[in-house]
């Protein structure tokens, strides 16, 4: 028999107690990969807007891309190709500090749950088409004019509207993650109290922008109140187009215990 033994007088080794896992830490932005790519990327285009080109320069990239409403009066023989690319790129281009910073605040807000909901090859298209959408109606509303469009506040409108589906869930639902909630139609949303207070609360800070009367900023630097419509009108209506079934929550086992997070 080959059978091992331990020594009579030989004490048993006591068991190494493991010291007790570190809870992980939670990061101060939990922002989606595709929002926290776009906030880099437009901070990185400001950044060289402001630190690498000269005014000229400066100069050659807003006519480039950015999106003026008198390109679309003139023939098509007398055009360059900024035609076909300015309703989408003026949406990444901004004009001041504050206004970069502005638009970064609401742009983390609403995109983090419109992201999480719609994965990042929908955001981009989201992105796409309610740029063009804002650029639209404010081409519309200012046909022919020479005046320079930037900026992604008409995106963020657009995300707005699109919030406005899914992130104030009915009255007498469980609280949910707010992807997770389901999408409302149109005419549910419009008779929810908090999304009616939301856009009406919206409306009213933009016809006080249409009047001249700025909700933050400088009140010499006009401000597109028009593109924002446009951005929001698209991501209400045409939301279910980029939406997806959001995926059931994760459930914990029956006695697991979380750690709790105060403020």
């Amino acid at each position: 028999m080959n059978e091992q033994t331990a020594e009579p007088n030989e004490a048993p080794e006591p068991s190494k107690v493991q010291p007790p896992a570190r809870p992980a830490r939670e990061p101060v932005f939990n922002l989606p990969p595709a929002l926290f790519f776009s906030l880099c990327l437009l901070a990185a285009i400001y950044a060289v807007q402001e630190l690498v080109l000269s005014d000229d320069a400066l100069n050659w990239l807003f006519f480039t891309f950015g999106f003026v409403p008198a390109r679309y009066v003139i023939p098509l023989s007398q055009q360059g190709p900024e035609l076909f690319w300015t309703p989408v790129t003026y949406s990444l281009l901004h004009g001041s500090v504050q206004h970069i910073v502005f638009n970064a605040f609401w742009l983390m807000a609403f995109g983090a749950p419109v992201v999480r909901r719609i994965g990042t090859l929908r955001f981009v298209l989201f992105w796409l088409f309610s740029s063009v959408a804002s650029a639209a109606l404010h081409a519309v509303l200012n046909w022919g004019d020479v005046s320079l469009l930037i900026g992604a506040s008409g995106v963020i409108s657009g995300l707005m509207g699109a919030a406005c589906r899914f992130a104030f869930p009915a009255e007498r639902r469980p609280m949910l993650p707010a992807h997770l909630n389901a999408r409302l139609s149109i005419f549910e949303a419009l008779k929810s109290r908090t999304v009616i207070i939301f856009m009406l609360l919206w409306l009213v800070g933009n016809a006080l922008i249409a009047v001249g009367i700025p909700l933050v900023g400088d009140s010499d630097q006009a401000i597109a109140w028009d593109a924002h419509i446009g951005g929001f009108v698209f991501g209400f209506f045409l939301f279910s187009l980029f939406d997806r079934a959001p995926r059931p929550p994760v459930m914990e086992p029956a006695g697991t215990e979380k750690d709790v997070l105060q403020s």
